[in-house]
């Protein structure tokens, strides 16, 4: 007897050993650190859905019926489902734990052409059966963000005058993503192809253990020996790998059914039966100590992870303890998988917190968006800020973060209405705009016709007021379409160029004379600088008379060099001065010689026009006089000394002086007009006679 215990001592320590590797092996596991509450939850999530329970029990399960086995097959505890179920999906696939290690991004917040990108790198980077979820989740966000970007590319071709049904959009992005996510699901495939075929295998070699497990108790030998088989078995079972999902509950109960059997099979060796008891105690107590002591792990998804493992151990690795311990230790267990699930709960609250927030934030969002869908203006320019500003509130959209699951889909559909409603009526502006250019290039073809007709127009008193007139219209009408501006600006910019090249080149003619009589006056001026008075103020004043009878044949000047006349006339008056003559008697001399002109000219139409000139300087002076005079009595009470007074006495004296100018010229000019008059009346009697 004492060399079967130590036979089953040494036997149980190395099932001790192997499942201290096996615990070991979970912790060290490569787990990806979440760097936030939110990556927690998004490993959680990982969870498979929930396997159905069997309701009805073998006669095996019913003798089993301890409270422990009760506990685990009816407890109904979400927090225990929860563990249960996750550990059934590892069971079909091992590599179930390293899905938690790839963290989901936002998504949502990426550009289609930034998911492509990501989607290819998990593909390279990560074992295709660990993405499924990553690679759904992109694929849903890209279909959407291609949706709406094909929504407002049909628009704008609507817009542009397309008929909807001949619309087509070939998109490079569309392009990429289709074949990057075709190469996931071909991935994926293989890879289930292949996991199907090991689940079947490893299927037969669990009932091919089984079936050597019930096979234990039919075989006579030494207690011992049978025992070390039996922990063999074990050892395979654990090794076997998984199996399909559709069989494992069956499976594992039937293992557990003839695992039973055989413990009872040991009742006959108590000693056995009790030893192999207290090491699945000591085993499972291991196991409930870790499992409370995950209640200080400040990571909740690694903590969660490393639940699931405990869970799988228990059930999986640990035969049952004497019933007396049975209900102690599963308490225990389960109550330290509950404090899991109510720290799981609370973030889920604390995250929904912060989705709520997110939404309010996505919700003022769609506000501004809407208020300015709602206020398009009419101008191209404030046009496009306003596109820079919705495009930098779909920024903002796509970077606040998730919302509660409940509200996803609507706020999306409203993000979605409010930015379509803002490219239709942006799209509606343009579309009336090019109208508008259509209607002002005919415009501009009709000014453009009419400055070709007239740019080599010979008639410039009415060729250069026209031109001008339509330049001026030119410049009030607005943009044309693109393609049309810069030909049709040149066209009308040439024939512009033409006429008013040709007007200047006649001009330049024209001045070529004014500069020659410029050069005469300065002549004529220098002579009359060097011009000494002789003492004898008749002949003076004859000589005088000349200059100004000279002066006066010289003709036009450059408008630029006018300023000559004023020096002539301020040296004339100086020397008539110095003679005795006044500035009046001065002007009246050289207007004279402006009369005897007309006079010889016989032009009524000159005199006529002199004569308009002379009574509306007349009108100008009486005013002036009128109004300086009442000025002055303003100062009725004030000084004759004082400045202000002087200087409207003086400015009246001089307005005066010229009134009196110009009515002598009046009377000169009358003067003439009276003996043209008198000679065409005398002539028109000597015709008669």
């Amino acid at each position: 007897m004492q060399e079967n215990e130590q036979k089953l001592q040494e036997t149980e320590g190395d099932a001790e050993l192997n499942q201290e590797k096996r615990i070991k092996k979970a912790e060290e596991s490569p787990i990806s650190e979440p760097k936030t509450s939110d990556d927690s939850v998004q490993d959680i999530e990982e969870t498979p859905i929930p396997y159905t329970k069997s309701k009805e029990k073998s006669p095996v399960e019913e003798e089993l019926s301890s409270k422990e086995e009760l506990s685990e097959t009816e407890e109904t505890d979400e927090a225990i489902d929860e563990i249960e179920e996750s550990n059934a999906e590892d069971a079909e696939d091992k590599d179930n734990e390293k899905r938690h290690h790839i963290p989901l991004l936002d998504y949502h917040a990426m550009s289609m052409e930034n998911l492509v990108g990501e989607l290819q790198r998990l593909i390279r980077n990560e074992k295709v059966q660990a993405i499924n979820k990553h690679a759904s989740s992109i694929k849903y966000e890209f279909d959407q963000k291609f949706q709406e970007f094909l929504e407002h590319k049909k628009e704008e071709f609507v817009a542009n005058g397309g008929n909807e049904i001949d619309f087509r959009y070939n998109s490079v992005a569309k392009r990429q993503f289709n074949e990057v996510f075709a190469e996931f699901r071909e991935k994926r495939d293989q890879y289930y192809k292949k996991l199907e075929q090991n689940l079947k295998a490893n299927l037969q070699k669990r009932l091919e253990i089984i079936e050597e497990l019930k096979g234990l108790m039919n075989v006579e030998e030494d207690i011992n020996t049978t025992y070390k088989n039996f922990k063999d078995l074990q050892e395979s079972w654990r090794n076997a790998g998984p199996i399909p999902r559709n069989n494992y509950n069956d499976v594992w109960r039937t293992y557990h059914h003839h695992m039973e059997i055989f413990y009872d099979f040991l009742h006959l060796n108590r000693e056995l039966r009790d030893l192999d008891f207290k090491h699945n105690l000591e085993e499972k107590l291991k196991l409930v100590e870790r499992a409370e002591a995950l209640a200080n792990e400040p990571d909740l998804g690694k903590a969660f992870r490393e639940l699931q493992t405990l869970h799988k151990i228990w059930k999986e690795d640990i035969g049952p303890v004497a019933k007396e311990q049975r209900e102690e230790v599963w308490e225990r267990f389960s109550n330290a998988t509950k404090a899991m699930h109510q720290r799981r709960q609370e973030n889920y609250q604390e995250l929904e917190k912060v989705y709520e927030q997110n939404l309010e934030k996505k919700q003022g969002i769609i506000a501004s968006i809407l208020h300015i869908s709602e206020n398009v203006t009419n101008n191209h320019k404030a046009l496009q800020q306003q596109i820079k500003e919705i495009e930098a509130l779909r920024e903002s959209f796509f970077k606040a973060g998730k919302v509660p699951q409940k509200v996803n889909e609507q706020t999306w559909s409203t993000f979605k209405e409010a930015v379509r409603k803002f490219n239709r009526n942006k799209n509606s502006f343009y579309k009336n705009q090019k109208k508008e250019q259509h209607d002002n290039l005919e415009k501009k073809r009709a000014l453009l016709d009419l400055a070709i007709a007239l740019k080599d127009s010979d008639d410039k008193e009415m060729a250069t007021p026209e031109m001008k007139r339509i330049q001026s219209e030119w410049k009030k009408i607005g943009h044309v379409p693109r393609k049309y501006s810069d030909k049709i600006w040149n066209e009308f910019k040439n024939a512009c160029n033409h006429y008013f090249n040709r007007l200047h080149e006649e001009k330049n003619e024209a001045q070529k004379e004014e500069y020659a009589n410029f050069e005469k006056k300065n002549a004529c001026l220098d002579r009359l600088k060097a011009f000494q008075l002789s003492g004898d103020p008749e002949k003076d004043i004859v000589s005088l008379k000349k200059f100004i009878s000279e002066w006066k044949t010289y003709g036009r000047l450059p408008y630029n060099k006018k300023h000559i006349n004023g020096k002539f006339n301020k040296i004339v008056d100086a020397l008539f001065k110095k003679l005795g003559v006044s500035r009046q008697e001065s002007e009246l001399l050289r207007y004279g010689d402006k009369m005897q002109q007309l006079a010889h000219d016989d032009n009524d139409m000159a005199i006529s026009k002199e004569r308009a000139f002379i009574r509306k300087k007349i009108e100008e002076s009486k005013s002036e006089i009128r109004q300086l005079e009442n000025n002055l009595q303003f100062f009725s009470n004030a000084s004759e000394d004082n400045p202000l007074v002087k200087d409207v006495i003086k400015n009246i004296d001089q307005h005066k002086q010229a009134l009196e100018t110009w009515k002598a010229k009046l009377k000169k000019l009358n003067i003439i007009q009276h003996n043209r008059d008198k000679e065409v009346e005398e002539g028109n009697n000597t015709e008669e006679e």
